[in-house]
């Protein structure tokens, strides 16, 4: 069985809604019986990690302690955990960046780019036995990347205003010279060639900093997927989590070639899913035409239902995806509380913990 883990980013903010600078502060006061809680870019975020996992039930216990006791600490120094993949408030000024070299390097070297890409996200990570094998999942994966952005989607509002997006986020972190989706690379030496190439640029400082939608990850053998906003929940992180598995166990049991999809209009059928997210429309996977995206994502459980029911995820996911499609995802439910007295506060309200 494929393990995985997930990684969530978070706003800290105060009881206003607007973001606070506590947030290397209450990650070095919480407690950690499993996982892991981490310090970001900025003074404004904090992120935690789970350990390795094998169910469903494992993962979502996990996140569910962390972001508690993240907001439990956070607490005591009269401020609020705020999953959204963007700050709904505007702000009078940039956050301060957390005291870090690497940060601190990263904030000289990218100036406005690393000062105003304030983005919370969830990245996941699927274990694979070598490197050569993530190449060849990321080339086979690349075509349902628009639907899988959907499930997650929750930046809808930001700055006090309604963006137009479902995910906003993706549209401000694309802004980052190594982020966006990854090509179809055909071999482990194309990738390598690549970064290599982005060093010499100055494009990025480090390895850590190739940003592709889907990369090998640097510290750990594992294939990670890191292009999604923070979930609103949970149990929305937990699908996304194991939907990835599922897709990842599809593709590395099957024969075959990856699609021949261009850059180009991958980039474009990404554009399209942050655009209208869950509710809206959604290339498909197969042909590339706009369909439903809750359509899109039923065919995707379908694709991967094998893989999915051995790891006893298939009721999991396909309740939570009738969930979704039911209730509406992070961004719909953003956008109906925005949408009753236009005050960002409400949304900042809605999601806190």
């Amino acid at each position: 069985m494929l393990t995985f883990g997930v990684e969530e980013e978070f706003f800290v903010v105060g009881r206003d809604g607007r973001l606070s600078q506590a947030g290397a502060a209450v990650v070095e006061a919480a407690d950690e019986d499993e996982g892991e809680l981490q310090q970001e870019l900025t003074r404004s975020q904090a992120e935690s990690a789970t350990g390795i996992c094998t169910t469903h039930d494992e993962a979502e216990r996990q996140l569910t302690t962390l972001r508690a006791e993240l907001a439990r600490t956070a607490a005591r120094r009269d401020c609020r955990l705020l999953p959204s993949g963007c700050a709904p408030l505007a702000e009078t000024s940039l956050p301060a960046i957390t005291p870090n070299p690497r940060y601190e390097r990263m904030s000289e070297h990218f100036g406005a780019t690393a000062r105003t890409s304030h983005t919370c996200g969830c990245h996941v990570h699927i274990a694979i036995p070598d490197r050569e094998t993530g190449i060849r999942v990321i080339d086979h994966v690349r075509p349902f990347l628009p639907v899988l952005l959907t499930v997650t989607a929750n930046s809808a509002i930001c700055d006090g205003y309604d963006t137009g997006y479902a995910s906003w986020r993706y549209q401000q972190w694309s802004r980052w010279p190594s982020a966006g989706s990854p090509p179809r690379f055909g071999s482990l030496d194309h990738y390598e060639s690549i970064v290599d190439a982005w060093l010499r640029a100055g494009a990025i400082l480090d390895r850590a900093m190739v940003y592709w939608d889907v990369r090998l990850s640097e510290g750990q053998p594992t294939v990670e997927f890191r292009f999604a906003d923070v979930a609103a929940t949970p149990g929305e992180a937990v699908l996304f989590g194991v939907l990835i598995r599922g897709l990842v166990g599809t593709i590395l049991a099957a024969e075959g070639r990856a699609a021949n999809l261009s850059n180009e209009v991958l980039r474009a059928q990404i554009w399209r899913a942050s655009r209208e997210g869950l509710s809206g429309r959604c290339p498909h996977f197969r042909t590339g035409e706009l369909a439903p995206a809750s359509d899109v994502l039923d065919d995707v459980v379908t694709f991967a239902a094998g893989a999915l029911e051995e790891t006893g995820d298939l009721d999991f996911v396909r309740d939570g995806c009738a969930r979704l499609v039911t209730g509406g995802g992070g961004a719909d439910r953003q956008r109906a509380r925005f949408e009753k007295r236009r005050r960002a506060e409400d949304v900042v309200d809605l999601l806190v913990w």
